[in-house]
């Protein structure tokens, strides 16, 4: 992460092209890394410390995962891995989030996929991405996709957390 941040000050410190004095197009950083430098910090100093992020590639801030260990409710006791992709197009466009954790949740499906109005470009309700969001606002994850999972925690509960145990023995270990 250091890595990209610099690169950036470096890019910024006055490189020129050779004849026209103009800044060289080899070395341009997108407006997307310039975004995720400052976010991506912003993201590290509030993650709560069941959360951790990781990035494979130092210099690719915009491609990274983030571990979660619930230390309470269903979850508890579970590893859960997502991973976060950063379009070019970011911050117009909202993320791309995936589990990377078999998991039985209401808004997440057993292929991972996540529905979460947030990680909507337009919403109904209103509450999809807009360019005022941050990465920091993917912390929330209240929103039903996976509709078995939703109907078999109203139902019952208790056979729920048994259900999202067997996940977590299985699968988020």
């Amino acid at each position: 992460m250091l890595t990209l941040a610099s690169k950036l000050k470096r890019d910024d410190g006055g490189k020129t092209g050779r004849a026209s004095g103009t800044p060289d197009s080899t070395h341009r950083v997108s407006i997307r890394d310039r975004l995720l430098t400052k976010e991506v910090a912003e993201l590290e100093a509030n993650l709560p410390s069941t959360c951790k992020a990781s990035f494979p590639d130092e210099d690719k801030l915009h491609h990274f995962q983030l571990a979660v260990s619930p230390d309470e409710g269903y979850y508890q006791s579970g590893r859960f891995q997502f991973e976060i992709d950063v379009p070019e197009a970011y911050n117009m466009v909202p993320p791309k989030v995936r589990c990377l954790t078999r998991i039985w949740h209401p808004n997440i499906t057993e292929n991972g996929e996540i529905c979460l109005s947030l990680l909507r470009e337009h919403s109904i309700d209103g509450t999809g991405w807009a360019p005022t969001r941050t990465l920091k606002d993917l912390l929330n994850f209240d929103d039903p996709l996976n509709i078995d999972a939703a109907e078999h925690h109203l139902r019952d509960k208790e056979d729920f957390r048994n259900k999202v145990q067997d996940y977590i023995k299985h699968y988020a270990r």
